[in-house]
């Protein structure tokens, strides 16, 4: 969020935060603790090489590509190559390479280089003329409303509020030791559910000091790009899956990721195109894998009962179910929460609803629907209809309404306390 009080970063969390730091340092040029850019690393601590090249850009070459591999070091480790399709690696020179009694050539001294498979063609997320007929996007609070607010604020006292906003911060800024994953679905399309995480996505990275990735896990053309403010797409959840290895570092990964204008990270699951659906497979190996580098994962899923939701709300920290303020949406999201409590595991205990308003005119009553649903044990976070919300479009952070801020701030604070609380 971009305003509200008690929103500056405070420094780095002391104890037990040596993950973070370390992320930290890679973000600012793999620099050691010392802060000197270029230093060698601490003693007994392991050396990240670049093993994957980032993705091609424009006008490069196989050839280009070639030369720059065959200036790296002697020692460093054969991997697979970062394009979907395998190739076999440069041949180096040296004395490690060259074969002797009882040791055969390698492959690469045997065989010649293949060329590299090009990356994914980048995709605008939506059409030009679609951008020209969007228009200018409302404030999520009507004049007047903003108006007597200012004047409410004259008149009242800020104690409690700074108090309420100091509280919200801690929990959000929490540290962790590995990185958490928060599922976000719904019982069905068209909710809010890839607003939503968009909306926590945000909220998390404007709060904490540590890398957070905001993850589309649904194919079905879904709108989380959109949403987060991306202008074109490239890599996806299936793209990335083969290519990750645990010996790439941050600066590694966030190449095959889209950067979020107000900070953040964004991995889509299609680049605007219907395709096969996600494979739980892909979904499972890319979550593990940048755990290690996020501290926060929020994963927009598909809706239930499909495979992937189903396997990423069993295998979360928290998971946040999206439900629309009607009487069949609630009715339908508290069968889901029903499932949740047959679960092994406590999966309820870790699970907060949220209870939106797509329209002005709810004939539901938002007290009874959220009573309803707090019958199962969980916690329900009503968030209110905003203007700027339902007009779509990529969202502005500064033109929520005032209310719908601090829904926001009270859902990701609900949510990443239970995320922490996961071993």
């Amino acid at each position: 969020m971009t305003q509200g009080q008690g929103e500056q970063r405070p420094p780095a969390h002391g104890g037990g935060d040596d993950w973070q730091r370390d992320v930290l340092r890679e973000l600012g040029g793999g620099a050691s603790g010392s802060g000197r850019p270029g230093a060698e690393p601490r003693r007994g601590e392991p050396t990240l090489r670049l093993v994957h090249p980032p993705p091609p850009q424009p006008g490069t070459t196989a050839e280009a590509a070639a030369g720059e591999d065959a200036s790296a070091p002697h020692d460093a480790p054969h991997v697979a190559p970062a394009a979907p399709a395998p190739r076999d690696p440069a041949p180096r020179a040296g004395a490690a390479d060259a074969p002797g009694p009882g040791r055969p050539a390698s492959p690469a001294a045997r065989e010649p280089r293949l060329p590299a498979a090009p990356a994914p063609e980048s995709s605008p997320t939506l059409d030009p003329r679609l951008l020209l007929a969007l228009g200018s996007p409302l404030h999520g609070d009507s004049v007047p409303r903003r108006t007597g607010r200012a004047l409410r604020k004259l008149t009242s006292s800020v104690s409690q509020d700074v108090a309420e906003q100091t509280r919200i911060a801690r929990e959000l800024q929490q540290p962790v030791t590995t990185g958490r994953v928060v599922a976000v679905t719904s019982i069905r399309g068209g909710v809010g559910k890839s607003t939503v995480s968009a909306l926590l996505g945000r909220t998390l990275n404007h709060y904490r000091h540590d890398p957070v990735l905001t993850l589309e896990a649904d194919t079905a053309l879904g709108t989380l790009p959109v949403r987060m403010g991306a202008d074109a797409v490239r890599w996806t959840v299936t793209d990335l899956a083969p290519v990750l290895h645990p010996s790439m570092k941050l600066t590694d990964v966030t190449g095959y990721l889209v950067p979020v204008s107000d900070g953040g990270w964004l991995l889509p699951a299609s680049r605007g195109q219907v395709g096969p659906p996600l494979d739980m497979t892909a979904y499972r190996k890319v979550t593990l894998a940048l755990r290690r580098y996020f501290a926060v994962t929020v994963a927009d899923c598909e809706t239930l009962p499909g495979e992937v939701a189903r396997t990423a709300m069993d295998t979360a920290h928290a998971r946040v179910v999206v439900a629309p303020t009607t009487a069949e949406g609630v009715g339908a999201t508290r069968q889901v929460l029903d499932w949740l409590a047959r679960l092994p595991h406590s999966a309820l205990a870790t699970t907060v609803v949220a209870l939106v308003s797509n329209t002005p005119d709810t004939l539901l009553d938002d007290k009874a629907a959220a009573g309803h649903l707090k019958e199962s044990g969980v916690t329900v976070v009503t968030v209110p209809y905003d203007r700027h919300l339902a007009g779509g479009g990529p969202i502005r952070t500064d033109l929520l309404a005032h209310a719908t801020r601090q829904a926001v701030l009270r859902l990701a604070a609900e949510v990443m306390g239970r995320a922490v609380r996961v071993r």
